[in-house]
Order: C-alpha cells, then sequence, then structure tokens
C-alpha cells in the first residue's frame, strides 16, 4: 500500500476503481488492487464494458455457450456483464463486510437508452439488482429529469443505487431530494433503512474540458486565467451543498431511523488536458465521507507521485463560488455548459452500448456452431 494512497484513504476519501475486465478479475490483478493499491470500490459504465468485451479476453467460453443456446444480443450482454459485475463483488465481499456495507461495492448501469424513460429504468434497475445477486452491487441510474424519479423508486424498493452523470448543482440538489424522498419512501414500507445505500457521481473533468475551450475560443487575457479552475469549483459547491443537505432536519430524522449518507463520488477525475497535473481531480478534491473513482493510470498517477495535503475542500467555498462568477462575466454560460454535458453524456453512453451490441452480435455469429 503506497503512503500516497493510504494517506489519501486516511482523510476519508474511499478508493475506487473505474474499470472492470474479466481478465482484471481472474488473473488476480483486482484482488492485488485491493490488498496493495487501497481500492475498496469498483465503477463500470457502457464504455468499460464495451472496451473489455469488444478486447475478447477471457469472454469466448462464455460467448460459445451463449451462442450455442441461441440468446438474443441483450440478454447476452447482461448475462456477460452481470457475471463480471457478481465476480469482483464477490473478490470484494470482505471490504463490504469490514466497512458495515459501506466500501466493497461494485456499480452496473441500467440500458443508458433507457435515460429518458422513467417506468423503463425503474424495471431494469430491479431486474439487474435480481441477476447480480449480491448485497454489495450499486445500480447506476442517470440523473436526468427522467431519471430522478426512478431513483426515488428504487430507492423506496431498498435497492442502493449509485446516480451518475451529474454536471450541475441544480441537479445534484434534486438528486439528494430523490434520495431523501427514496428513504422516506422505504421507511414507510418498513425497510431496514441501514441496509440502503447510494454514492451521487458528480463528473469533474468534462466541466473543464468543455469550459476550457470556450475560454480559449473567447481568447482575452482575463477568459484564459481562469482556465481548469471551473471542474475543482463546481465539485467543491457541491461538497457545500452536501453537508448543507445533510445536516438538515430531514436528514436527521432519516438518519436517527438508520438511513446512511449518500456520499459524493468524483467521478471522470482522468485529467485530459496535459497542462494539468495528472493528480489534480484527486488532490484538490479531498474531503470527508467522499469517494474517487479513479482509471488506473490516475490511480498510479496517485500513488507515485500525488501529495495529500490533507482536507482540500472545506474552506474553498468563496474562492470556488468567485470562480463561477468570473466565467459568467468574461460570457461562459455554466446553465449552457452543464447541460450540454447531460446531453453528451447520455448519447455517448448509448452510442457505447450501441457499439457493445454489434460487437457482442458478430462474435455470437462467429462463435455459433454450424447446424447439422
Amino acid at each position: 500500500m503506497t503512503d500516497a494512497l493510504k494517506r489519501l484513504s486516511d482523510e476519508g476519501v474511499a478508493i475506487w476503481l473505474d474499470d472492470l475486465s474479466r481478465k482484471r478479475i481472474t488473473s488476480g490483478n483486482l484482488a492485488e488492487l485491493i490488498d496493495d493499491s487501497h481500492v475498496v470500490g469498483v465503477t463500470t459504465n457502457p464504455s468499460i464494458f464495451q472496451k473489455a468485451i469488444s478486447g475478447g479476453d477471457g469472454y469466448q467460453r462464455q460467448v460459445t455457450d451463449l451462442a450455442a443456446r441461441k440468446v438474443t444480443v441483450e440478454e447476452a450482454i447482461r448475462m456477460i456483464t452481470t457475471a463480471d459485475v457478481r465476480d469482483a463483488a464477490d473478490i470484494l465481499r470482505p471490504v463490504f463486510d469490514a466497512t458495515g456495507g459501506q466500501d466493497g461495492r461494485v456499480s452496473i448501469e441500467v440500458d443508458p437508452r433507457l435515460a429518458h424513460n422513467t417506468t423503463a429504468t425503474i424495471a431494469e434497475a430491479k431486474q439487474l439488482a435480481w441477476l447480480v445477486d449480491r448485497p454489495n452491487t450499486l445500480i447506476k441510474i442517470p440523473a436526468t429529469k427522467a431519471g430522478l424519479p426512478a431513483i426515488t423508486e428504487v430507492i423506496g424498493l431498498g435497492i442502493s443505487v449509485n446516480v451518475t452523470l451529474i454536471f450541475s448543482l441544480e441537479r445534484y440538489r434534486e438528486v439528494m431530494d430523490a434520495y431523501l424522498s427514496g428513504l422516506e419512501k422505504a421507511k414507510a414500507a418498513g425497510q431496514d433503512l441501514s441496509k440502503i445505500r447510494s454514492v451521487a457521481s458528480f463528473f469533474v473533468s468534462r466541466v473543464d474540458t468543455e469550459i476550457d475551450k470556450r475560454l480559449d475560443k473567447i481568447g482575452t487575457d482575463e477568459a484564459k486565467a481562469l482556465r481548469g479552475k471551473a471542474a475543482l469549483a463546481n465539485a467543491r459547491l457541491a461538497y457545500q451543498a452536501y453537508e448543507e443537505v445533510f445536516s438538515s432536519e430531514r436528514w436527521l430524522a432519516l438518519e436517527k431511523a438508520g438511513a446512511n449518507k449518500q456520499r459524493p463520488l468524483w467521478a471522470s477525475t482522468g485529467v485530459k488536458d496535459p497542462a494539468y497535473p495528472d493528480t489534480l481531480y484527486v488532490t484538490e478534491l479531498v474531503a470527508p465521507n467522499t469517494v474517487n473513482t479513479m482509471p488506473e493510470a490516475t490511480l498510479q498517477a496517485t500513488a507515485d507521485h500525488g501529495e495529500i495535503t490533507g482536507n482540500t475542500i472545506q474552506g474553498s467555498y468563496e474562492q470556488a463560488q468567485a470562480d463561477l462568477d468570473a466565467l459568467a462575466a468574461v460570457g461562459v454560460s455554466y446553465d449552457d455548459v452543464v447541460q450540454l454535458l447531460e446531453d453528451e453524456g447520455v448519447e455517448k453512453f448509448a452510442a457505447s452500448w450501441n457499439d457493445l451490441l454489434k460487437s457482442t452480435e458478430a462474435e455470437l455469429a462467429r462463435l455459433a456452431p454450424s447446424e447439422a
């Protein structure tokens, strides 16, 4: 275990790996990361599965069996992805037990093509929870307008949720409200609130990528001076909102009934711009009761040269608000940016899912037994 990763963990940041493949499971790599790199969770998304399965390594035997059964491509994908999540959940089960269910979690996403369909999202979340059948699973539901009532309903059923694709502060507050409403439904239904967990995945690097592009286009010295500030400011103000909501009277009543706080999760923490430090979205977003889900390259960079200097969020709120205000002053519309990023996020995950459908269909056809 590296000192930087241990210090990060000691500050209250749960380190999750933003990647999963069958090879990572069967080679023992995931277990090694848990033992040596303080990894206590795993997140997946359609892009990650598309990359893993199209790479093919370790999937041939299962795909051959699925082809022999002549399953649909949609069923094949669900059988393949839930198998990986189930196996990863089993590897992480000791962490889950040791942390009382807080960590040791593996996330799996509802079909992103359902992002604007509340009823279908709820049905898919229930199906995934049943298919994986592990207590340390989180079902990922996107924070679209249609996703919000789905979050409430699924939490109300006692299913733990990772809310994904959050970009705006307003939407984040709506997500926290949806979670609290779900807990209230669960309580009314007699559910054990202590068993329900949730994280809210607040995306980071994509905010800088889009806003920096707009600042470069404006081109003034004033605009250029704001490059690389928006994503951290946005995330820090999200943490301020988290502190506010989870100290409210409404929350305290639920906490008294055994409920757990919905932790902020920093997602998309791989740095896209080589001008910035490659650990920027780790070292500058340190605060208690948070999760940072990292691509392996970011995990390794943090282990190698990350400087963990304590809490880097609390006490930054005034400056963070000033940075966002300065963006508006030079002509960058925050509302326009966050809506664009949400729309693009849904579209990108849907595109990855469609690519996954195509590549899996091709593999099913290639491995199908010849008819006698």
